[in-house]
């Protein structure tokens, strides 16, 4: 964790912000900026600073070479080089001309390289119950004859389904669509985008016609005030919160707002922490919206000329004057018209969205609130007018439809889109699902479980570790499961056919970061054993499956990850996310963001530059929907709205959420997770105040029950804020883990489909007496069954590793 002062290398590297000629060069077009004088800087003035990782033993002057990639931490699209010695990945450095990360790594890339246990060389199958090493043939000849069968049998193209988690590369995600898509013809696609990032996307598309990160990293540079809505970026983009730290120690810092309900580093830093109550995100937003409206704190002009909805808006949040807003949402008036002055007062302002609020109740009606904001301020499209909603890695996943909507940013209700895809792949329309909105992930599963899914092909994604009772279900006779994976995870041990791939630094292909800047990841070390790139199997699937277009042609006609790169350049080009200007050779010489044109071949840093978004209908990715439901408006009423090339502000009113604590379970139980348990028993962290008010003290044992279920811990006095427990989860086994996971609220989103299951309201009761206390002194309370040890759950995968 990065302190304020000094990062865990004791370098801090401070910098003000660009003088006003400055800015207005980097508002120009890259062409245009290359024309300017020398003496007029145009790169970020963030110093430069390159950080090392190494094995220990290992120097520099030891390294054989080094090798361009990305980072493997996160989604933050940092560029690193690998260090190759004796066919190994030894080290990893920050590549020092790279705009995203200047040379800088996050803390966890040495981490995210080293090898783990379980890694396969060779294909496993299912034999009498067991999984056994076999050979490419075999495995991918029992993938082929399932596949098969279930298409041969009416509807047969809805039998099989595909989750993929986010560590494929771009092309891939491409791949995968197009065998989804168009060879079989399947709405059942859809993978761990859902679970982080598409509350993020639909708000984008909602508010501005796609999705597409509006801002460039380096409006961090140049902003006045920050605004940080919803998560701990000192946790979660180590590299980016230290670029907002080296402005605030700089001249010139500009303010910060955290809202969050956790006093984390972030909110320590924070002129202004607005401790929101968790699920009134809505409720803040619209106390802050009143209060820029109620005021005039906004660009009047910039709403008549480039928006739509504004009267709707003001209907919806004239009834949350902030006295109001703070009483849902917990925070002091006087804190939320701080927020407001200094959100009013702001020349350029960023914002960053994060998983509190991303996760939360009402996600998307929240984040499209903090879009709202934005367009009322006018900050967007300029140097230091800048919004990220960093809902998590999958950008590649998104824009090339492997997970949930059509390549390319397509509107799945857009018939001339459909034909757009139909005539590039050349296939007959009727073939590319786009009868419905995709099927998400969760109702994937539930399909699943029902058994009208009969293959499920899981690509670099483990979703038996992080979803309750999923084990049960993977473990269907009736069902067929496909894990593609480096690893031996929890997923694959319930598989029929286990394909062992290649890990990144194993492979060649390209990634997108959170604010467009695509990089390219070179092969450095060959895989293991047996091990195959995900390309490599895709191609082999494909061609097995003699999949083919309307000519009687291959259907997937490239044959490496740069072939496959530039048939996505084609389905990119003249949408929002063009990459038709890039090549491998640009990527060679650093990253480059979409969109991005052979025309204009520098790539656009900033969207919606002069109030021109992508609303358009025959442009827009969706018609919208009911941020309360879901449901789906319609290309007529879309039209009704007249948007030309607009951006919507959307209303939305609060509406309470059960993990909001009541009179009968007055706590807020938040889970902190860890890909790792240490051996440590599982504990809550508890507020001495609400200790005390319980009866309990440091070491009791104590249930916390919900409407949900129970899980018991050790409690643990701390500065947690008063009506809240935090479980810190360390225990001997994976299904603690789970029963916490059960006891936390369960749905999802209406707009986005991302499952919410971040917090429960829970009550506190002590289960074991203290020493030389009578043990009748405590009274159990009835009714309450223990997730702590759930019927069944868990059952299979222990079975299955029993086995191995």
């Amino acid at each position: 964790m990065l302190d304020r002062i000094a990062d865990p290398r004791g370098r801090r590297t401070p910098y003000g912000p660009p003088d006003a000629v400055e800015r207005l060069a980097a508002a120009l077009p890259g062409r245009m900026r290359d024309a300017l004088p020398p003496v007029i800087r145009l790169g970020s003035p963030w110093p430069v600073r390159v950080d090392v990782f190494l094995e220990d033993g290992v120097a520099e002057d030891d390294v054989e070479c080094w090798v361009p990639a990305a980072s493997a931490a996160g989604s933050h699209g940092e560029a690193v080089d690998l260090a190759v010695r004796g066919g190994r990945v030894v080290g990893v450095r920050g590549r020092a001309g790279d705009r995203v990360n200047h040379g800088r790594l996050d803390p966890r890339e040495w981490p995210a390289w080293q090898p783990r246990p379980g890694r396969l060389t060779r294909p496993l199958v299912r034999e009498g119950g067991r999984l056994v090493e076999s050979t490419w043939d075999v495995a991918m000849d029992r993938v082929v004859t399932r596949s098969r069968h279930l298409l041969a049998a009416p509807g047969g193209w809805g039998r099989i389904a595909f989750h993929t988690g986010p560590r494929l590369f771009l092309e891939e995600h491409y791949t995968l669509a197009v065998i989804g898509k168009a060879g079989i013809g399947t709405p059942h696609m859809d993978g761990d985008t859902r679970g982080c990032a598409a509350a993020a996307a639909a708000a984008l598309a909602a508010s501005f016609g796609t999705d597409g990160q509006p801002g460039s990293y380096t409006d961090v540079d140049h902003c006045d005030a920050l605004a940080l809505w919803g998560h701990d970026c000192a946790a979660c983009h180590p590299v980016l919160w230290e670029r907002m730290l080296d402005r605030r120690l700089g001249p010139g810092p500009p303010a910060m707002i955290v809202a969050d309900p956790d006093r984390t580093p972030a909110a320590r830093e924070a002129d202004v922490h607005l401790a929101v109550r968790r699920g009134t995100n809505v409720a803040l937003l619209n106390g802050l919206l009143h209060e820029l409206l109620a005021n005039g704190w906004h660009d009047a002009a910039y709403v008549a000329a480039h928006t739509v909805g504004v009267e709707r808006l003001w209907r919806t949040v004239e009834a949350y004057p902030a006295k109001r807003a703070a009483e849902i949402c917990g925070v002091p008036v006087a804190r939320i018209e701080q927020a407001a002055e200094i959100l009013g007062a702001a020349e350029r302002l960023v914002s960053t969205v994060g998983p509190a609020l991303l996760g939360s109740n009402q996600a998307t009606a929240a984040a499209c609130q903090v879009d709202n904001l934005h367009l009322l301020l006018g900050m967007l499209g300029r140097p230091g007018a800048g919004l990220f909603q960093l809902g998590g890695p999958g950008c590649d996943a998104l824009e090339t439809g492997s997970a949930g909507d059509l390549p390319g940013l397509r509107n799945w209700a857009d018939p001339g889109h459909v034909r757009e895809l139909a005539a590039l792949w050349n296939v007959d329309p009727a073939v590319i699902p786009h009868w419905g909105p995709a099927t998400h992930a969760t109702q994937i599963f539930g399909y699943a479980e029902e058994g009208s899914v009969g293959l499920l092909w899981i690509t670099a994604s483990d979703p038996v570790s992080a979803t309750p009772g999923l084990d049960r279900v993977l473990a269907r006779e009736d069902l067929f499961v496909v894990v593609q994976d480096p690893y031996l995870t929890e997923t694959a041990l319930l598989a029929d056919v286990v394909l062992p791939a290649a890990a990144w630094g194993e492979k060649t292909g390209t990634v997108t970061g959170a604010d467009r800047t695509v990089h390219l990841c070179e092969k450095a070390v060959e895989p293991p054993g047996e091990a195959r790139a995900d390309l490599a199997v895709l191609l082999d699937y494909a061609r097995r499956m003699d999949l083919r277009d309307r000519d009687g042609l291959p259907l997937v006609g490239w044959t490496d990850a740069e072939s496959a790169f530039e048939a996505w350049k084609a389905c990119s080009g003249g949408r929002p996310c063009d990459h038709t200007g890039i090549t491998y050779d640009r990527l060679r010489a650093g990253g480059v963001q979409w969109p991005c044109t052979p025309a204009g071949s520098y790539g656009a840093e900033r969207l919606y530059a002069g109030g021109r978004f992508a609303t358009e209908p025959g442009r827009c990715q969706t018609f919208g929907a009911d941020l309360a439901t879901g449901a789906e408006y319609g290309e007529e009423r879309y039209r009704a709205d007249g948007p030309r090339g607009r951006a919507f502000l959307h209303a939305a009113d609060y509406e309470p959420s059960p993990e909001v604590a009541d009179d009968e379970y007055p706590l807020v139980l938040l889970v902190c997770r860890a890909p790792r348990l240490s051996p440590a028993p599982p504990y809550l962290e508890v507020h001495p105040g609400d200790a005390a008010a319980y009866g309990v003290e440091e070491g009791d044992l104590v249930r916390a029950e919900s409407p949900r279920g129970a899980l018991e811990a050790v409690v643990r006095l701390s500065g947690v804020r008063p009506g809240a427990v935090v479980l810190r989860l360390g225990g001997r086994s994976e299904a603690e883990a789970r029963a916490a996971a059960e006891l936390t609220l369960t749905s999802w989103d209406p707009v986005s489909r991302q499952p919410l299951r971040t917090a429960a309201a829970v009550r506190l009761v002590r289960v074991a007496p203290r020493p030389g206390e009578p043990a009748e002194e405590l009274t159990p309370v009835e009714g309450v069954c223990s997730a702590a040890t759930p019927l069944g759950h868990g059952v299979a995968v222990r079975e299955r590793y029993e086995e191995v």
